[in-house]
């Protein structure tokens, strides 16, 4: 494959064998970790980083999956053309050399604090994807099952998940903390010392810790920590984290009732029936993170109670989990048939709730001049995304709460753009009255609807199994479960589900982080509709040579 020239050749790369090649080397990682094969896993990860089809697959996802494949690096390098591209990943190979990155302030969610990024140049970030292809599976075969923030196949919803399997029987006491600046802070040397890579992996990846932040035109060295940003930081933050939870159990365990531990990159509760083992654990968390340059953040630190105290229940990653007592007809019964006497609550935070309703109110507010198809097309993302993070927890109430407050705006920005009409021409030149769903804000001529939190109806979510890996190669299960995957629309379930979990573009299985996009099969400018049956879920890549593709054919034959 190597001969074809760079104009066509990236263009005729069958990424169906690529994926295969790639995968068949990471998933004999993955059992090789899993055995305890030192020399193995060694061995086939030097071949990973040398495989044409992992030096392909790690430009592709960089530079042209990446969302932020347009986002330039010290050397102003961006949006890569098929021959750099083939370019690039003819030469991608370790050189122990790194530039440094070029540092961005984003606004933190919540807060009136702002997030350092780091993004390193287009050809560190395709060798930190390879990196990463060839480290990953050894350590998804290692970390704890209740770690979930930033793995293949694991989400939010897990974490909460395994918080209301802990608790839906027993009340107990909760240690709700962060870890203070996290990737900042990472101690280099415990880093690389936990990782035990090779030689030149150890070498490339120390370069990349030290190499450095641009900020406004000015160098600054980087002692320690891991910057946001990287494709391979996520990864790094989990392994310097590994372990804690296996600590906790070993050294807190009461009368053989042993704490849970539940892990999201840095967000991290405990749970215990006993407040002593409780704060035991918070002793021992802060003397093990010591080891590797990190503490815990007081001021979102706190023990607290699930049904009992001035402030029963917690917040953690959006949600609200607190247990309420209730009569013998609500409660529920524990594994001996006793009453309870609580029940289980999760929902929605109030600081999540006042946060995207505020993003509506500002979005209509800076529409105010739009036309109607571009508020709603501005709107639509926002709700479906809210709404499907939340829709498998208890949220009807908060959903029609903030649909009726989204109407009220709406009806403000109708009323502004028309004062001197009355309510019922307004309703009837922004509003359509949809069979079975009342009242819907859309065009005159019948074009994009505004979706509505409440039509997403609330599903219980199917936590991951404990040890469970994209890498067990168990496509069976990994297929179904992306059908059920809170960030899959469902649309896209039902599309998932007709096709059976596969790209009919290329015939491979969808997989846990693949970018996925709705195709019309027949495309609306050959006379295709937009009905469920005109439409197919593909690859992002796949998407774009059938598009390419079709336009092809019509130009052949126009």
């Amino acid at each position: 494959m190597s001969t074809v020239t760079p104009m066509y050749g990236w263009n005729t790369i069958s990424w169906r064998k690529i994926q295969r090649n790639v995968f068949k080397l990471q998933k004999r990682i993955y059992q090789a970790s899993r055995r305890g094969d030192v020399k193995a896993i060694r061995k086939l990860q030097r071949l990973l980083m040398k495989s044409w089809s992992a030096r392909l697959l790690a430009t592709r996802r960089v530079t042209q999956d990446n969302q932020g494949k347009k986002t330039a690096g010290v050397d102003g390098i961006r949006s890569l053309t098929p021959r750099q591209r083939w370019r690039m990943a003819k030469t991608l190979t370790i050189t122990g050399k790194a530039k440094p990155v070029r540092r961005v302030w984003i606004p933190k969610a919540g807060s009136d604090e702002m997030r350092p990024l780091g993004i390193p140049i287009m050809r560190d970030r395709a060798l930190q994807t390879l990196v990463k292809m060839c480290i990953e599976p050894e350590w998804e075969a290692r970390f704890e099952p209740n770690s979930y923030g930033f793995r293949p196949g694991r989400s939010c919803q897990d974490a909460i998940e395994a918080i209301f399997t802990s608790i839906n029987r027993k009340a107990k006491y909760v240690l709700d903390t962060d870890i203070a600046k996290c990737f900042d802070r990472i101690d280099h040397s415990a880093l690389l010392k936990k990782l035990n890579l090779s030689p030149s992996l150890r070498r490339q990846l120390k370069e990349w810790l030290k190499a450095g932040v641009v900020d406004k035109g000015e160098l600054y060295p980087t002692e320690a920590g891991t910057m946001q940003g990287g494709t391979i930081s996520p990864l790094l933050a989990n392994v310097a984290l590994h372990g804690l939870e296996t600590v906790i159990v070993e050294k807190c365990t009461y009368k053989g009732s042993k704490p849970k531990v539940i892990r999201y990159a840095d967000d991290l509760v405990i749970l215990h029936p006993e407040q002593e083992v409780i704060k035991q654990c918070q002793q021992v968390t802060s003397e093990w993170l010591r080891e590797m340059g990190l503490e815990l953040k007081p001021s979102k630190t706190r023990i607290t109670h699930t049904l009992a105290g001035k402030q029963p229940g917690f917040d953690f990653l959006g949600f609200h989990v607190r247990q309420y007592s209730v009569g013998k007809r609500k409660s529920g019964k524990n594994s001996q048939g006793e009453l309870l006497g609580f029940k289980t609550y999760i929902k929605p935070s109030k600081t999540a709730i006042q946060r995207h309703s505020g993003e509506l109110r500002d979005t209509i507010d800076s529409h105010r001049h739009s036309k109607q198809e571009i508020l709603i097309k501005s709107l639509n993302p926002m709700i479906v995304g809210w709404s499907n993070y939340y829709s498998h927890v208890i949220s009807s109430t908060v959903f029609k709460r903030i649909d009726s407050l989204v109407y009220k705006k709406l009806r403000g920005w109708a009323i502004y753009r028309h004062p001197k009409k009355n309510k019922h021409w307004i309703m009837g030149r922004y509003w359509r009255i949809d069979d079975g769903k009342g009242w819907i804000f859309q065009p005159p001529d019948e074009g994009r609807q505004l979706f509505q939190h409440s039509r997403i109806p609330i599903r219980r979510h199917v936590k991951v199994q404990g040890l469970r890996s994209p890498y067990d190669g168990d496509w069976l299960y990994w297929s179904r479960r992306l059908g059920r995957h809170p960030e899959v629309s469902p649309r896209t379930a039902k599309l998932l589900k007709r096709q059976q979990g596969k790209c009919p573009e290329c015939g491979l299985y969808f997989t846990d982080g693949d970018k996925l996009e709705v195709d019309h099969i027949t495309p609306k400018r050959s006379g295709g509709d937009d009905t469920i049956h005109n439409r197919q879920l593909l690859h992002r890549h796949c998407h774009q040579m059938k598009t390419s593709r079709d336009e092809h054919r019509m130009k052949r034959c126009g």
